[in-house]
C-alpha cells in the first residue's frame, strides 16, 4: 500500500552513519522507544573500520527524539591508531607515528519524504 505524507505532516528521512560498536545499543533504544529503523553495513573511508548505517523514518515532531536517542547512544570517543606499515610509504595518507583521533559519534542527514510504501 502506497502512503503520502499528509498535507498537515511532514515525514522526514533521518539517515544516522554510526560506529559498529555503538549500532547495538542504538537499534535497541530505537526499537524500545518505537522507531522503525533499517539498518545496513558500511564502511568508513579514514581508518576503513566498520560503521553501520541507520535508515529512520519519523514524522517531523518526533525528529528530536530519535536525534536525542542517537545522541545518548553514539558517543564520541578518542583512540590511538599504530602507525602505518613502511611499505605503505608510497601512499599519500601515510603516517609514520601513532596519533589520537576521534572516533564514534554520528553523522546525521535529514531529508523530506515526499512518498513511501510499505509493500
Amino acid at each position: 500500500m502506497e502512503k503520502k505524507a499528509d498535507a498537515g505532516k511532514t515525514v522526514k528521512m533521518v539517515i544516522a552513519i554510526v560506529h559498529d560498536h555503538d549500532a547495538a545499543d542504538l537499534l535497541e533504544a530505537l526499537t524500545t522507544a518505537g522507531f522503525q529503523a533499517t539498518k545496513m553495513a558500511s564502511t568508513g573511508g579514514f581508518l576503513r573500520e566498520g560503521n553501520t548505517t541507520f535508515l529512520i523514518g519519523s514524522d517531523e515532531e518526533h525528529v528530536e527524539e530519535v536525534l536525542d536517542i542517537i545522541k545518548a547512544n553514539c558517543e564520541s570517543r578518542k583512540k590511538t591508531v599504530a602507525p602505518m606499515s613502511p611499505v605503505a610509504n608510497s601512499l599519500e595518507g601515510y603516517y609514520s607515528f601513532p596519533m589520537e583521533i576521534k572516533i564514534g559519534g554520528a553523522t546525521i542527514f535529514i531529508i523530506d519524504v515526499e512518498q513511501f510504501a510499505k509493500i
